[in-house]
């Protein structure tokens, strides 16, 4: 049975095996003492090999090392909290499967130094298993460092999608929507989306949309802009596009872009001047509270 040769060595070479793993990942360069001390990385090991161990006990009676059963249950926790500490702290997805398979070559070793088995079938058979149950592990667990870096990816685009797309209450009833870098159809989205919502929780009656940190002004661009300040208008309010540069007025009457009924100024200061003139002589009517 050579799922139970392999629940002999694990569970009586555990001290012997523990250390092996550790030195194989010392040979690949996978101990990081720049990341971990010497006690966590012990830790993670031994946590990981006790799973495997109990996984593999489990399977004794069916003499097949399953990855998809449930006995690898707690295996799988085990992982997804070393797997988790470790990304976080720096290590490549690369290095985490390379982390499981270490343990690979050590078993194999007193495998075959204590299978008594004259045709070498059952250890071929052990070593096929373990190697099919390490291999699913590893994959495993580069799914798992993959889900977590997606996860970390989109958290930290949502960030800068709130730090790029900042709604400021310059004054009383008026709000500054300044915008930097590149605005695509995701970003007007959300920058609209926003500005909108702004809108009603500031009472506000005039939008200055500042394009002063606008990396390129294009069609597509100037479109998003006069959507933006049509909605705005929509709700009751006045946009005025700031940050207007000759280059950018160019560029603009070169793409022949009508900006209609929607103000301009070239910079944010003028653009609030403006806005509070109106506020002033009463041109913008306050909306019904």
């Amino acid at each position: 049975m050579p799922v139970r040769h392999i629940h002999v060595i694990l569970d009586n070479e555990r001290d012997r095996l523990l250390k092996a793993w550790g030195s194989s990942q010392a040979e690949e360069g996978l101990i990081r003492k720049d990341l971990f001390t010497e006690s966590e990385a012990r830790a993670q090991i031994t946590m990981l090999y006790d799973a495997l161990a109990k996984g593999v006990s489990a399977s004794i009676e069916s003499d097949d090392l399953d990855p998809e059963a449930e006995c690898w249950d707690d295996l799988r926790a085990a992982l997804a909290e070393v797997t988790r500490e470790r990304t976080k702290r720096g290590v490549s997805t690369g290095d985490m499967a390379a982390f499981v398979l270490a343990l690979k070559y050590p078993l194999f070793e007193r495998l075959r130094d204590t299978v008594d088995d004259v045709n070498g079938k059952v250890l071929i058979e052990a070593i096929s298993q373990f190697t099919r149950l390490i291999d699913a592990v590893a994959l495993y667990t580069t799914e798992l460092c993959i889900s977590d870096r997606d996860k970390t990816i989109q958290r930290q685009h949502d960030e800068m999608m709130e730090l790029a797309s900042p709604v400021v209450e310059l004054w009383d009833r008026v709000i500054a929507v300044p915008l930097v870098g590149t605005l695509d159809s995701m970003r007007a989205q959300e920058v609209m989306e926003n500005t909108l919502s702004a809108i009603v929780e500031k009472k506000a009656d005039i939008v200055i949309i500042d394009i002063t940190g606008v990396v390129t002004v294009d069609t597509q661009v100037a479109q998003h802009l006069i959507r933006t300040a049509a909605a705005v208008r929509l709700m009751g309010a006045e946009a005025i596009i700031s940050g207007i540069s000759p280059r950018i007025a160019q560029t603009m009457v070169q793409l022949g872009v009508d900006t209609g009924e929607v103000r301009t100024r070239s910079s944010l200061r003028m653009a609030l001047a403006d806005a509070l003139r109106q506020l002033e002589a009463g041109v913008v009517a306050r909306k019904v509270q």
